[in-house]
């Protein structure tokens, strides 16, 4: 049976691509991450998230290095969205009020005399569970309030999580693309503010805010690394995380990194938009049920599109035992490698990576992209056990073993 399927990117650094992309890359330099970084460290509780080196792992396939960003810690909420959702709502709050940002702490936003100019804002989104939770908790904190929708098959406990935040949260009966929809119009009819992570006509703005977010994160790596990582291999979803990271990595070092997309069989709208080979990208359909939830988006993010068609070299599409032996890999670490939880989406590139370092029916794919002795490999975990009791079916009873 095939676990991967993977497509060359035919935009791949072309010169109209790169031209293109270098406008988008303005949003992401140093200075611009600089003042996220600034505003997520205004919050009393924040901290710098742990990174791995899996030097075990590393031998057992033949690398160099393995290095693992444990974002299970972001907030103590078990993930890496909430980055995004709390800049994109402190600049909008900050817009509201005239202000800049930069001169705005979290501790200032969430005052009362703000909450007296503003009343009473109401924040809607679209989530399969992280992002939705991090808008909750960031909407809570500075006391406002938020509606959460959720596509079909979305875990209760995700559900309960966002609930759980002071949210109003629902599961529809929708897939995620229909959602985000729905939730669109909900804002529309309501003037409730939508916080989306995905770009249309005519909403722009707090996609990028959401985008700039997740830097911080990425700024982090940079400053906890000793040498830049010759490989990066990445979630894909609508490409909002990925193209930030993409973007920014792209600019701070001066080597040229291998930028690697991973989605699910089910959902992937890279794959068959570089396997079109067009400039513009693909949309996938149907109810798009996986374990990889935060992965099943079928509609990319028109901005993070110009910046992966042009800097990432392959996309893999996998299946679900290929996300699950990732969970197992990292769950259970070799000689004195530290453990890392890692739920579904955020294991599944390190289960790719596993998948064609070890089985012979990917040689062509290691080769292409040039993995052996000298390369550093960089993951990102972006979620710890958000559905802890599909974790213990994956890691303890062997749901989705390999055969």
């Amino acid at each position: 049976m095939c676990k991967l399927m993977w497509v060359n990117n035919e935009q791949y650094q072309l010169q109209k691509n790169v031209e293109q992309a270098g406008s988008f890359l303005s949003h992401f330099t140093l200075d611009q991450v600089h003042r996220v970084t600034k505003f997520h460290h205004t919050y009393e509780k924040f901290n710098i998230t742990p990174l791995r080196s899996l030097k075990a792992f590393a031998s057992l396939v033949g690398v160099e290095n393995v290095i693992v960003k444990d974002e299970s810690f972001r907030f103590d909420l078990n993930a890496f969205k909430v980055l995004g959702g709390v800049y994109a709502i402190g600049r909008y709050v900050a817009d509201q009020l005239g202000r800049d940002i930069d001169e705005l702490s979290f501790e200032q936003l969430k005052s009362e005399e703000v909450k007296e100019q503003l009343g009473d804002l109401i924040f809607i989104s679209t989530t399969d569970g992280n992002h939705g939770r991090g808008v909750a908790w960031a909407a809570r904190e500075l006391g406002f309030q938020a509606r959460i929708y959720m596509p079909a098959g979305s875990a209760e406990e995700r559900l309960q999580n966002i609930e759980n935040e002071g949210a109003y949260a629902e599961i529809t009966t929708m897939n995620y693309d229909d959602t985000v929809r729905y939730t669109s119009q909900l804002a529309k009819e309501n003037g409730w503010i939508i916080v989306q992570d995905t770009m249309w006509e005519g909403y722009e703005e707090i996609p990028l805010w959401i985008m700039q977010g997740y830097t911080t994160l990425v700024k982090e790596i940079v400053e906890q690394l000793d040498e830049a990582p010759t490989h990066v291999f990445l979630q894909a979803g609508v490409g909002s995380f990925a193209g930030a990271v993409v973007a920014f990595l792209q600019q701070y070092y001066e080597q040229e990194i291998t930028f690697v997309l991973v989605e699910p069989y089910v959902a992937n709208c890279y794959y068959e938009s570089f396997k079109a080979g067009t400039e513009q990208f693909v949309t996938v359909g149907g109810e798009m049920q996986t374990i990889m939830a935060g992965l099943a988006c079928g509609e990319p993010n028109p901005l993070a599109w110009e910046l992966l068609k042009t800097y990432t070299k392959v996309s893999i599409c996998c299946d679900e035992e290929v996300a699950a032996t990732g969970m197992r890999i990292l769950g259970h670490p070799l000689a004195t490698d530290q453990r890392i939880i890692a739920g579904e989406s955020g294991a599944a590139p390190v289960g790719c990576f596993y998948e064609l370092m070890t089985n012979r029916q990917y040689t062509e794919l290691k080769d292409t992209l040039q993995l052996d002795e000298n390369s550093r490999v960089l993951f990102i975990n972006t979620e710890g056990d958000t559905d802890v009791e599909n974790y213990r079916n994956i890691v303890w009873h062997g749901k989705y073993a390999t055969i």
